[in-house]
């Protein structure tokens, strides 16, 4: 797996780097600031990005927003944002384009080895890679949508834990399921959603972000 790494703390860049590494992916480009990611993912167009939202110069969103705009010149370009804190207006954006591949987790799941490899590879195979805590932040206040609305509380806990990148069979240890009422549950899922059939993990991702966009 080929990866562009942006982070402008060297530690915390060469740790993770080593991490990867160790997994199997190669790093193509090691940058740390946000002029240098958008030349590095327009030029390598990696299997994933994993970037820091906040880089060099201005220290605000330079990460994000030099992401985004490789996702614009290069649709669906798979990427996965660390934050050092939730940040609504950042996963809303980082969601906007309707496309999958995307990831938001805070920095402290890096020191998970295991789950912070597992959504690297999520994100990278098109899927999504969401915080629980993002995803919690997003859906404060706000009640059900009216599509979500014909959602059972049950499907909108399977949808939430989808959210999450969460395959059926976690899904039902989760939620004290079998993996067979889990894939009727998504099954629901997708009809209330009006997601026709195809791919299914594309459908997965489409109803992720119909969870997550709702107004």
């Amino acid at each position: 797996m080929r990866v562009v790494l942006a982070e402008d703390l060297y530690l915390l860049r060469d740790g993770i780097a080593r991490l990867l590494e160790a997994h199997g992916c190669t790093i193509v480009a090691s940058v740390e600031t946000g002029p240098d990611l958008r030349q590095a993912l327009l030029e390598h167009r990696p299997d994933v990005s994993i970037v820091d939202v906040r880089l060099p110069p201005s220290f605000t969103d330079e990460g994000l927003q030099a992401a985004l705009y490789a996702r614009r010149e290069v649709p669906g370009l798979p990427v996965l944002v660390l934050s050092q804190h939730v940040e609504q207006l950042y996963a809303r954006e980082l969601l906007a384009d309707g496309a999958g591949g995307i990831g938001y987790l805070l920095k402290d799941r890096v020191l998970n080895a295991d789950q912070f490899i597992d959504a690297v590879r999520r994100v990278a195979a098109g899927g999504t890679a969401m915080d629980p805590e993002v995803i919690a932040k997003l859906l404060i206040g706000r009640g059900p949508g009216q599509t979500l609305a014909r959602l059972t509380p049950r499907e909108r806990e399977v949808l939430e834990l989808m959210a999450q990148g969460r395959s059926n069979a976690a899904i039902g240890q989760r939620l004290f399921l079998s993996e067979s009422a889990v894939g009727k549950h998504t099954a629901n899922i997708f009809g209330k959603l009006d997601l026709p059939p195809s791919d299914d993990d594309n459908r997965r991702v489409l109803a992720v972000l119909a969870f997550l966009n709702a107004p």
